[in-house]
């Protein structure tokens, strides 16, 4: 029996500002990741990034929320999208943490912007892009959820919403703050035909990104506090409470440059329901922030609120009342407070904090940066000091090509987020996990292609004319070394480091002399393990912990040795052989001229011509065979085309075999097999199939032809047979990845496997 595990998920967060929640009940993160939901449990002892995906949606999520509608009911997970419906997941009770769907909530007619939900109450509302909010009723029945629209609340043409906060006033009576594309926050209650429009809440001059509500303390007396964050880069508080109540708040403290009359009101807004009256006015006025913001979180921690904001200013910030002055003060900031601020993101910026979470016991926070990454921070007691944790990152954009080194040891990843990131195995006291160790390339074109070269090199190909050929430096190899057991490459040898000079494309090598630990760098103590500092030089001269984000983007670019030319267009494909002697490249084309494979020897990196040809239209797919004595090529013209390797002149390829229609529709993926099974390679197009093929066969017809039910995008054979069968690994188009068992011989699938399923 062979058992499929998935030992690793690296997927980076969409840039959302209501995309992600953190649930107080079970600890897990979920956030969207393209059109996905991923699941993390980022207090976890395991280590391990996110363990599962959650696929149902067409398009980018935008919008995520834990419910928990009723104690007696199952928990959930609501989800909106662009694709303008929104979803609810349950936990499958047979599988921990396994989500499926059971409900599908439809009638929104563009883009779902934001949620908002009451844990212990059966309502949900959601904001769109068509200028609606529509309440829904949430029911658990027979062990079945029903869903039911009860209203549809007009924006137009005030606005677009994008954050909704839904709070409860007493016992029966609910309050719903809506705001987005205008400088005003919309507050409506129940009243007997459900939400009735009451107040416009006037004061920020830009628009307003996130709202949260909270009860003011844990007793369930006194009222509520509204928090609204705008681009104008102030937090306004707002205080709901019943009339009979006195309203007390004080002003905060304000800059003296401030327009006192425009932005302060103390104007009282009077809120009235089915049942009871309620007063609404101005709070405090929150100073500190650069830039934009995009959330705000409330946290009762130790019967005292406190408040968290994500900017785009890379700085998060945490605010406390000070009961003695009666003013709201930043008592704690994280994240990037340097002269490096603003760079762009090769040399260093985070790009701004675009969500800012609180973990249910208020000692730790999260937050998802420009770059798809979050960061975690914990409060060290001991110290009194917030520390920075182990997170997660991956690519925010699609991912479009992946190279094992070429013992294993690691893994190269290459996308249109226009980076290269390399992965690899984290060992230590017995525990195994994957995470991202370095960040090679930061481009300034999309990425398409990779392959390794030898041990200590990588080639990349982008939407440029050109392809660029990277060296391993000594930071990279003293990172693997230290925490993969990855002791393979001399150290000496090797590069220091590099960086991206301004408004360059090209890594630079630098001596990597060490710099002076700056004053946010946080220090290791013996106390905290697993805390995780910056790197305190160019080089990153102290590996003694795991890199962080900051250290990704500015520490572990690998030195460009070399540029390649010759092609016309944009690069499609790069193989190298398993020597590393030869490499071979194509770029898009759209005729013969242009369509053809270049070769180049990897001593000199001088090209050998004349060029291979053989297709019309771009080459989509090249791979050499493990003894590198053939290359494999497929392409949009539907055609396969195999090159064999002259005996006496090595640098020599000649045409072996071809089929012009060996597909109905394009080929996008091609693979050789073992050696020990013969000459066999297999193909993989949008017309739905796999095709096997054997090189002696005369007739030219496939071996074996696999199908799937959507375009198969990506195909791979594992090097060698598992129980005398070929494993045979297809992704389609839909998000499924398939390990089929083939008989060699017969050319028989024995068993499929869906990844997701197993």
């Amino acid at each position: 029996m062979i058992r499929f595990d998935t030992d690793y998920i690296a997927a980076g967060g969409n840039r959302h500002p209501a995309a992600a929640d953190w649930d107080t009940t079970t600890g897990l993160l979920a956030y969207g990741s393209g059109r996905n939901i991923a699941l993390w449990d980022p207090l976890g002892s395991q280590r391990k990034a996110v363990f599962a995906l959650l696929r149902g949606h067409s398009d980018d999520v935008n919008a995520v929320k834990f419910f928990h509608p009723d104690t007696d009911w199952p928990d959930l997970i609501v989800s909106g999208s662009v694709d303008k419906t929104i979803r609810l997941w349950q936990v499958d009770p047979a599988f921990n943490n396994v989500y499926n769907t059971v409900s599908i909530l439809e009638g929104h007619a563009s883009s779902i912007n934001c949620l908002g939900v009451i844990n212990g109450r059966q309502v949900l509302a959601s904001g769109a892009a068509d200028a609606t909010i529509k309440i829904w009723k949430v029911d658990h029945v027979n062990h079945q959820w029903e869903t039911s629209l009860v209203q549809t609340i007009e924006t137009s043409p005030n606005f677009l919403p994008l954050t909704l906060a839904l709070s409860v006033l007493n016992n029966d009576d609910l309050l719903l703050a809506a705001a987005g594309t205008k400088a005003n926050i919309y507050v409506y209650a129940t009243r007997q035909n459900g939400f009735d429009y009451q107040v416009t809440l006037s004061g920020h001059e830009g628009w307003i990104r996130s709202l949260a509500i909270t009860a003011e303390n844990d007793k369930g007396q006194a009222g509520l506090l509204l928090a609204s964050a705008s681009q104008d880069k102030y937090i306004r508080l707002w205080r709901v409470q019943g009339d009979e109540r006195s309203i007390k708040g004080e002003d905060q403290q304000l800059d003296e440059n401030i327009d006192f009359e425009n932005l302060l009101s103390n104007k009282t807004h009077r809120v009235q329901t089915a049942s009871d009256s309620f007063s609404l006015t101005f709070e405090a006025l929150l100073l500190g922030h650069d830039d934009w913001i995009y959330t705000v979180a409330w946290q009762m921690y130790a019967g005292k609120l406190r408040l968290l904001s994500a900017s785009a200013d890379s700085s998060l910030a945490i605010w406390d009342y000070d009961a003695e002055s009666g003013v709201w003060v930043c008592t704690t900031r994280l994240g990037e407070v340097s002269a490096q601020k603003g760079s762009t993101t090769a040399t260093g910026s985070m790009g701004g904090f675009w969500i800012g979470l609180w973990s249910n016991d208020g000692q730790s926070v999260a937050s998802l940066g420009r770059t798809g990454s979050w960061r975690l921070w914990q409060y060290d007691t001991d110290h009194e000091r917030w520390v920075q944790g182990v997170g997660i990152s991956g690519h925010t954009k699609a991912v479009m090509d992946v190279a094992w080194a070429r013992n294993g040891s690691y893994l190269l990843s290459t996308g249109s987020d226009q980076t290269t990131r390399l992965h690899a195995e984290w060992i230590e006291e017995g525990q195994r996990s994957w995470h991202e160790f370095a960040r090679p390339q930061i481009h300034g074109y999309d990425l398409n292609c990779i392959d390794t070269v030898g041990e200590l090199q990588f080639v990349s190909g982008a939407d440029e004319k050109l392809l660029r050929v990277f060296d391993e430096p000594k930071g990279t190899a003293e990172l693997l070394r230290r925490f993969c057991n990855i002791d393979d490459v001399p150290v000496q040898e090797l590069p220091a480091a590099a960086n991206v000079p301004v408004l360059g494309l090209s890594n630079k090598a630098i001596d990597g002399d060490v710099e002076e630990p700056s004053d946010h760098m946080f220090v290791p103590t013996e106390d905290a393990p697993l805390q995780i500092i910056g790197f305190t030089g160019t080089s990153a001269q102290d590996h003694s912990h795991l890199p962080i984000e900051d250290d990704l983007a500015r520490h572990t670019l690998w030195p460009e040795s070399e540029k390649l030319y010759g092609h016309g267009y944009e690069i499609s494909a790069v193989a190298a052989t398993y020597d590393g002697s030869l490499i071979a490249t194509a770029c898009r084309a759209s005729s013969l001229d242009y369509a053809v494979i270049r070769l180049f020897e990897t001593e000199t990196w001088r090209e050998l011509k004349p060029p291979l040809t053989a297709h019309s239209l771009t080459v989509t797919s090249l791979r050499f065979s493990s003894d590198d004595q053939y290359l494999l090529s497929t392409g949009r013209d539907r055609q396969w085309t195999v090159f064999q390797r002259d005996k006496a002149n090595r640098s020599v390829f000649r045409m072996k075999a071809r089929d012009p229609k060996a597909h109905s529709r394009m080929i996008l993926s091609s693979c050789w097999a073992p050696i020990t099974v013969g000459r066999i390679f297999v193909t993989a197009g949008r017309d739905k199939a796999c095709k096997i093929w054997d090189l002696e066969r005369t007739d030219k017809e496939p071996a074996a032809i696999i199908r799937a039910s959507a375009p198969v995008t990506a195909v791979d054979v594992l090097p060698h047979p598992v129980q005398s069968m070929l494993v045979l690994a297809a992704a389609t188009d839909d998000g499924d990845v398939i390990i089929h068992l083939v008989e060699p011989a017969v050319w028989t699938v024995r068993s499929s496997h869906n990844l997701d399923e197993v």
